[in-house]
């Protein structure tokens, strides 16, 4: 596949006013000005001047957790039958026949972050995958990507209309840290049994094993916190258990945006379109991204599908515009920054050679209310084409 004389946006800090992208297989192969480019055109797809941007990143969502226009059937987001579950992955869980796979990739959002809610103060294990293929084992680009962790008042909700533990905020963060100390002994456990033939290894524990890889900084700690000294009580446990962490929605995150700069968080905002529709979204505003990035704080923006349904990752990026946020800083919240906060940049979040060759095109200002992609590209394959 060759695309030719589009304006293309690579996210990293080069935008070719007359460029191509030469694909091959599902990489990119390269991408430059037209004026340096010697190959045949003959089967090019000359843009004409359309915008190419990278495949869009929805960061935090329960696409396929969730499934669209079913009840209990398809409620598979939350295991409410202990408060420790971080032994359950996505992956098993996820319908990726699921309608809103298509709208997604309808909408130019190629790469999606799903996974377990935040009944639970450790939820369970993430993946991130594309939301086009043939089977999960096809669509998953890592998996895990990063173990859900929740604060504040859903955990405090749930458990407490069953009256067990946690229903207060000291019990979660408790449960937390008990969970990850186990985690760290067993860790320990399984190095001294390495090192001395007389002693045996610990009996086999899957939520353990499930947190050697967060413990060992290889999967992201994906922090649910709204209110600010949530917030605060998630990056205490992070440091004390030197997580590679991520707040995500970080609500009342502008409130304490000085001290998330100095501690280097990256932050998932989200949803953005969104009402108050629980005590702690008491200090929603829409302002929270272009306040934590005037602060220098590089945010992802996410759905949190079904929250907002995921088509909408674009509008919501265009509000935090309205809001203060630069415009090319709410593309890069859904392309390179979303990658980066992810982990998965070395992949996709950006058009560069020897990436994945996942773009969209449009004619317009993707931010615009009435832009639609003309072309999305996943894994160098066309998955959809605006009628022309």
């Amino acid at each position: 596949m060759l695309l030719i004389h589009g304006v293309i946006h690579t996210m990293e800090d080069e935008t070719y006013a007359d460029g191509f992208v030469q694909v091959n297989g599902d990489k990119i192969q390269d991408v430059g000005d037209m004026a340096r480019f010697s190959g045949s055109v003959g089967d090019a797809i000359d843009l004409k001047g359309a915008h190419v941007y990278p495949g869009f990143i929805d960061a935090h969502t329960h696409l396929g957790m969730c499934e669209d226009g079913l009840g209990f059937e398809g409620e598979d987001v939350n295991e409410e039958t202990h408060p420790l579950t971080p032994q359950l992955r996505a992956v098993d869980a996820v319908n990726f026949l699921d309608d809103c796979f298509k709208e997604a990739a309808a909408a130019g959002i190629t790469t999606v972050l799903t996974g377990p809610g935040s009944a639970n103060p450790i939820g369970g294990q993430w993946v991130a995958m594309k939301t086009v293929g043939r089977s999960m084992e096809d669509m998953t680009i890592r998996e895990p990507i990063g173990m859900k962790f929740a604060f504040g008042e859903n955990p405090k909700s749930c458990y407490n209309a069953k009256s067990m533990a946690p229903v207060t905020r000291m019990a979660t963060a408790a449960l937390i840290r008990k969970q990850l100390q186990k985690a760290r002994n067993y860790i320990e456990d399984i190095k001294r049994a390495a090192a001395d033939e007389d002693l045996d290894e610990p009996e086999y524990d899957d939520k353990c094993e499930a947190l050697i890889p967060v413990l060992n900084r290889e999967v992201k700690a994906f922090m649910h916190a709204h209110r600010a000294d949530d917030i605060l009580t998630a990056v205490r446990i992070a440091k004390e258990f030197h997580l590679d962490y991520v707040i995500v929605h970080a609500t009342e995150g502008y409130k304490i945006a000085d001290i998330l700069a100095e501690e280097n968080a990256a932050v998932i905002t989200g949803p953005i379109i969104c009402d108050r529709s629980k005590p702690e979204l008491k200090g929603l505003t829409p302002k929270n991204t272009a306040l934590l990035y005037q602060e220098g704080i590089s945010c992802a923006v996410c759905t949190d599908h079904p929250v907002i349904p995921i088509q909408y990752l674009p509008l919501s990026a265009a509000i935090c515009v309205k809001e203060g946020l630069p415009h090319e800083e709410a593309i890069r919240a859904m392309t390179i920054r979303a990658a980066q906060i992810a982990g998965i940049d070395e992949r996709v979040g950006s058009i560069s050679a020897g990436k994945d060759a996942d773009f969209v095109v449009f004619s317009e200002d993707p931010l615009l209310v009435s832009a639609s992609p003309r072309l999305v590209v996943v894994n160098g394959k066309i998955v959809h084409q605006a009628n022309s």
